[in-house]
């Protein structure tokens, strides 16, 4: 079978597209025949060895695809060949077929199109963990998102209307943040010409914002902690910028605030009732058209490593797709 292979770790551009053998699924897990596969900034991390995890070399990224099932272990319960499923797999996505274990595949109705369910599970599903059981977002409070036009960013804008708050947005330029207020953000703000302390204050009427979504790190997460309000939640996310920033720890005492770690994949394996509670409530939202991914540019297989460069780029608005 075709698969883009990470042979060693480093840039996307080391990454071959080779004939490999098809994977032969366990005793607990499903083959699935991929028909689109998520871009997810944790690809970008993994082919250079600065993930939480490490697969063994050699490996395909690609964590989130949608597809199939065309081979089931001996006791797999609950899942049917033939079945179209959703699955975070980790990694192995960016390949024809993937083997996973069984309890990380959810099924599918036809109706959902295999790009739509490609691009949920990691956008979605970590916002709404983040804002919904860490952050427990309540109406009216005021919500600020760092890198708001990205996959994680842009869910969030979107699942915090939907949630009530007044979300403001953040982004790097006029193009994003005009997405942002398709999605819902009644207000932005451009972090490379403004000051973002002095905009969340003005914003906020000198109050602060209730709670900051950072999926960034680097130099705008102090300025977004001192722009907190009373009481308020700052979210853990994910490092895009590449730097992991050294907050000074006296404003979570002057404030009374909380920095909050969000680790969604964890969160998944740890307390899995609770996870697939929310992906059911995702897919009842995406299936009446509630919420809607932005998928900003569509790649083949073989412009999987180009993917992976344009996110590292930032040239990616929402969420980008590699089809198979």
């Amino acid at each position: 079978m075709k698969a883009v292979v990470c042979t060693h770790f480093g840039l996307p551009d080391t990454l071959q597209v080779l004939d490999i053998s098809i994977p032969i699924p366990s005793s607990k897990q499903v083959l699935i025949a991929v028909e689109a596969c998520g871009v997810n900034f944790p690809d970008v991390l993994i082919i250079q060895n600065k993930y939480q995890f490490t697969p063994e070399l050699p490996f395909s990224p690609g964590g989130e695809v949608a597809g199939t099932i065309v081979e089931l272990g001996d006791e797999v319960q609950g899942l049917e060949l033939g079945q179209r499923v959703l699955a975070l797999c980790g990694w192995g996505g960016f390949a024809e077929k993937v083997a996973l274990d069984a309890d990380l595949a959810f099924p599918i109705p036809q109706s959902l199109s295999a790009e739509v369910a490609a691009t949920t599970l990691y956008t979605y599903g970590t916002s709404y963990h983040a804002l919904k059981d860490r952050a427990q977002l309540q109406t009216g409070e005021t919500l600020l998102v760092l890198g708001a036009a990205g996959g994680v960013g842009l869910a969030a804008v979107e699942l915090g209307t939907l949630m009530g708050a007044r979300v403001i947005a953040a982004a790097s330029t006029e193009e994003k943040l005009a997405l942002c207020r398709e999605k819902g953000a009644i207000a932005t703000i451009n972090y490379e010409t403004e000051d973002l302390k002095t905009r969340i204050k003005e914003l906020t009427n000198g109050k602060g914002v209730d709670v900051v979504y950072d999926p960034v790190g680097g130099k705008f997460s102090e300025a977004a902690l001192r722009g907190m309000a009373w009481k308020g939640r700052y979210l853990v996310v994910g490092f895009a910028n590449g730097e992991i920033p050294k907050l000074p720890m006296n404003l979570p005492l002057l404030k009374g605030c909380a920095v909050v770690g969000v680790f969604w994949g964890q969160f998944a394996k740890l307390e899995p009732k609770a996870s697939f509670q929310n992906t059911r409530q995702l897919l009842a939202w995406i299936e009446e058209g509630t919420i809607a991914q932005h998928v900003g540019k569509r790649y083949a297989l073989a412009e999987a490593p180009q993917a992976l460069q344009d996110l590292m780029d930032r040239k990616m608005l929402g969420k980008g797709v590699v089809f198979l």
